[in-house]
């Protein structure tokens, strides 16, 4: 950067990061196609599942940081704004891709094994549900309980579902963005206001509909189980997440010399809401552990059952352990919140610790346990998510490189920003 405030110099994508993200991409297209050949396909659909939500709640976090930050009229993150609306620029991929894994996976058929351990013709996805027969009266695969439940849990339905969430929030996120780079050419305050108008917004739809995004898009893998507290809790797992991935690209673009205005004090308050949301997230874990271990109810208790089988076990504990312990104690003091190094580690974990956390949610109602522990991550795991990782990095600096200003240099509060201190 040439100046201190410089603005205008717009982010070039280009050289070692652009090829490595590419090589990525290469990898997980590869894992993926030697997943299917090698017979290995509900493994591999089970593991796309897992990277496409994953990528699709990584960019709902853009969406949710820059609504919050509106709607809160909150100042000091205002010049770093542009990082989680590239994020947002990407949610349309991350939609049509998770729409295609959900789609494919449920209408792509394979023998397999049901419910009952029996060899079957069920779909690679949401087996427990979309199997052919499980409502119909007579049929040998009829299900009571799937039965119940099928005027919410149907096909039609769930795709009305899913596709009006997801489209509702791209477009808030959209117009979130083009309020923003419309401010940077007209300035005043009538962007700035249609841009608090527009959060307030998605918040209402956003509060009420993500917890049926998650019960749709993953809880219903484990058909017979539900919780209400589940969809509060990928929630909290979606935001913290976000913020680890939003505050690893603030600290990897620093270090590509743009950004420069965002110092220490603000990564401080992205490690203040790292460590605090940790901790709702390990409050909302324990509370729906605890709450269905002590009641002890069969049809509530089969989901941690599952989980507690000696393949999962020792990943069960090290989703908490990753996802609780490490920020807790490497983020506790103040000082800890300061060093660029120890933000960027625990960010690393964080990452890392929601991808255990959303492989333990599916892997044991999709795939089932393997033959140990140490094989329930296999080759298949870190080559999608490479691949992922390849894609996501690829799309939002080939879109934070279309912004004209990497900060929105016309914002009220951007002053604050730059001056923030604390």
């Amino acid at each position: 950067m040439k100046t201190h405030n410089n603005f205008d110099e717009p982010f070039e994508f280009a050289g070692k990061v652009k090829t490595w993200s590419l090589v990525m991409i290469a990898v997980g297209v590869i894992g993926v196609l030697l997943g299917f050949l090698t017979n290995d396909g509900e493994r591999t659909f089970a593991n796309l599942l897992l990277m496409g939500y994953y990528f699709t709640c990584v960019c709902l976090a853009g969406v949710f940081f820059c609504a919050i930050q509106y709607a809160a009229q909150a100042g000091w993150s205002a010049s770093l704004l542009r990082i989680p609306q590239a994020f947002i620029k990407v949610l349309p991929y991350a939609i049509v891709l998770l729409l295609v894994i959900v789609a494919s996976g449920m209408f792509i058929t394979h023998t397999g094994t049901d419910e009952e351990g029996h060899k079957a013709v069920v779909p690679y996805l949401y087996k427990l549900w979309a199997a052919k027969g499980l409502t119909t009266p007579g049929s040998e695969n009829y299900d009571a309980i799937i039965a119940g439940k099928s005027g919410f849990l149907n096909k039609p339905f769930f795709f009305i579902r899913l596709i009006g969430f997801l489209v509702a929030y791209a477009i808030c996120g959209r117009l979130l963005v083009k309020y923003s780079t419309e401010e940077d050419d007209m300035g005043g305050m009538f962007n700035y206001k249609k841009s608090f108008k527009i959060s307030c917004v998605f918040l209402a739809i956003f509060g009420f509909t993500v917890p049926l995004f998650s019960y749709d898009t993953i809880m219903t893998l484990d058909a017979h189980w539900f919780s209400t507290m589940f969809g509060w809790y990928n929630l909290a797992a979606l935001w913290v997440s976000g913020l680890a991935v939003i505050t690893f690209f603030i600290i990897m673009l620093k270090k590509q010399g743009y950004f420069s205005w965002i110092t220490e004090n603000h990564l401080h308050n992205m490690g203040i809401l790292m460590f605090a949301f940790s901790i709702f997230w390990t409050y909302l874990w324990f509370a729906q552990f605890l709450l269905i271990y002590y009641a002890n109810i069969p049809e509530e208790s089969v989901y941690f059952y599952k989980r507690w089988e000696p393949e999962f076990k020792p990943w069960f504990w090290l989703n908490i352990v990753i996802n609780f312990a490490a920020p807790f104690f490497l983020l506790m003091s103040r000082d800890a919140k300061r060093l660029l190094s120890r933000i960027k580690m625990v960010a690393i974990i964080l990452i890392i610790g929601h991808w255990l956390d959303y492989f333990m949610m599916i892997m044991p109602g999709t795939v089932g346990p393997q033959s140990h522990w140490y094989t329930e991550i296999g080759w298949i795991e870190p080559c999608v998510f490479i691949g992922f990782a390849g894609l996501f990095t690829f799309l939002v600096l080939t879109a934070l490189s279309k912004f004209k200003s990497l900060a929105p240099k016309n914002h009220p509060l951007l002053q604050e920003s730059l001056h923030h201190h604390i």
